[in-house]
């Protein structure tokens, strides 16, 4: 019995410390909230010889410093009572973290194991909440500037992929979660075709290297390959009313209603039926793609499971299974038989289908919440994404250890690469597009729409070279809209 009442007085010590710690740390914040107010409001009274813009910009920095830290102050305040509360229970059970001794071995390790725990949810809520503050001012060496060029509006629910076709002739297609996919005049915005013969949602599409065929995946737990025959229409002149967006967010402004292009779906051809339908799996396919060459397809689906088919026979190659929870996406490499799969179990999986006898798979585990989406670049580089708000950029030839990482401050979607300038775009559940070079440094935030209502985006480059200082690209996302976006270098 003096071990535990001993025990007891070390722990209403500790606590008794830890509290006027606690209240010390309450009061400096608060002087030193007064202290940073005060300059702050000397500085917008006082006369600058600042240009308005440049102090508004400096302003608004020192604004987000200052959320940045009480955020983390708050948070590092709730790990304080979850160490006390720890302290506490494991005073009640005879022995504490501070000053006592523990005696019981299992309860040592115990202890030992919760503290090491919290000791490393601190360290990774301070490394996410500084990064945060560190990338603000993270140098730039070209800001792209974005300008708005065309909306596609058709369909009538959310909009989960975009794609642009890479041969002639160039159109983009759409996957909806309205059980449809609409391929698009670039140009004009018109829809060309609608395709028609899934029941479930349209969760990706793909065309082919060289034919022109699409690859759909859908919620009905099929894929199937269609073949479209569109012809463009003549291209209208642009409009005069441009936006330009440069990396400062901007809100753009936006029609009050959709007006008769809405409807324009239903007037374009309606393909119903497939090709060829690509059936195995148990669940939802999330996505698919096809392999170099464009004689076999990858599935990715909710069954844990993807699949490797010849296209043309639709017989089922090879399953690859592995991944512990469900697939969330798929990618091929657009030079050589290699496939990346990325699931909710936090990794990406490898799969090398180069030697026809065999086939190898490697894992990797670079990050610790869903990987959202896995892609390759032309080079030996992959690009991950993930709900743990990072982005990394891999090399193939030594993937131990990423060559880059972009800390962001939303979950990240379906990111794709450029593959002409490198570019990244991420995609983010707060609706916001941002891009970035491969070395991690921002380029450009596209402006977000104040019409859009939900937390789902999608990008694609467009294929087509413009220039060495220009490259376009579309945004899709759960506004039932896709938008064209010209990307404007400044030259070196």
């Amino acid at each position: 019995m003096p071990t535990e009442s001993g025990s007891c007085s070390a722990a209403r010590q500790a606590k008794q410390k830890r509290k006027s710690h606690s209240l010390s740390i309450r009061r400096t914040n608060s002087s030193e909230q007064e202290r940073t107010g005060l300059p702050r409001d000397m500085l917008e009274g006082q006369d600058s010889k600042l240009p308005s813009s440049v102090r508004s910009t400096l302003l608004e920095l020192f604004g987000q410093i200052e959320r940045e830290f009480e955020n983390l102050y708050i948070e590092n305040l709730e790990l304080r009572r979850e160490v006390e509360t720890l302290n506490e229970r494991l005073a009640a059970e005879g022995q504490a973290i501070d000053g006592a001794e523990l005696s019981k071995g299992q309860l040592k390790t115990k202890a030992s194991h919760s503290t090491s725990q919290l000791s490393q949810k601190l360290k990774t809520t301070y490394k996410a909440s500084t990064s945060k503050i560190v990338s603000s001012f993270k140098t730039t060496t070209s800001r792209a500037v974005c300008q708005l060029v065309k909306e596609y509006i058709g369909h009538r629910d959310g909009i989960w992929d975009v794609s642009v076709a890479r041969t002639q002739p160039v159109v983009l297609g759409t996957a909806s979660a309205d059980h449809t996919a609409l391929l698009w005049s670039i140009e004009t915005g018109r829809s060309l075709a609608k395709y028609t013969g899934h029941v479930g949602s349209v969760n990706s599409i793909k065309f082919h290297p060289s034919e022109q065929l699409a690859l759909t995946a859908s919620g009905d737990q099929t894929a199937h390959v269609w073949r479209y025959a569109v012809q463009l229409p003549a291209p209208q002149p642009a409009a005069d009313s441009s936006q330009l967006c440069g990396e400062d967010e901007v809100e753009c402004s936006d029609k009050d209603e959709p007006d008769a292009d809405a409807d324009a779906s239903s007037d374009c051809p309606t393909i119903r039926a497939p090709l060829t339908s690509l059936k195995s799996h148990q669940g939802v396919v999330i996505a698919a793609d096809w392999l170099v060459g464009g004689k076999q397809a990858v599935t990715a689906s909710w069954d844990r499971t993807a699949n490797l088919y010849d296209v043309e026979t639709s017989e089922l190659v090879h399953s690859l299974t592995g991944h512990d929870q469900e697939l969330t996406h798929c990618c091929t490499h657009p030079t050589q038989r290699l496939v990346v799969t990325s699931s909710r179990d936090t990794t990406f999986r490898l799969w090398d289908f180069r030697d026809p006898s065999i086939h190898s798979v490697n894992v990797f585990q670079g990050h610790t919440d869903t990987v959202t989406s896995a892609v390759f670049t032309v080079g030996d580089n992959v690009v991950s994404g993930s709900d743990d708000r990072t982005v990394k950029v891999w090399d193939l030839k030594n993937m131990r250890s990423p060559i880059a990482t972009i800390r962001t401050d939303s979950a990240i979607n379906r990111i794709n690469v450029c593959v002409g300038q490198k570019i990244i775009a991420l995609p983010h559940d707060n609706r916001q597009v941002r891009l970035f070079d491969m070395s991690g440094v921002r380029l450009a935030r596209l402006p977000r729409s104040s019409r859009q209502v939900s937390i789902r985006s999608t990008w694609s480059f467009d294929s087509r070279a413009l220039g060495p200082s220009e490259q376009r690209g579309v945004s899709g996302s759960m506004d039932l809209m896709g938008v064209l976006w010209a990307l404007h270098s400044p030259a070196p």
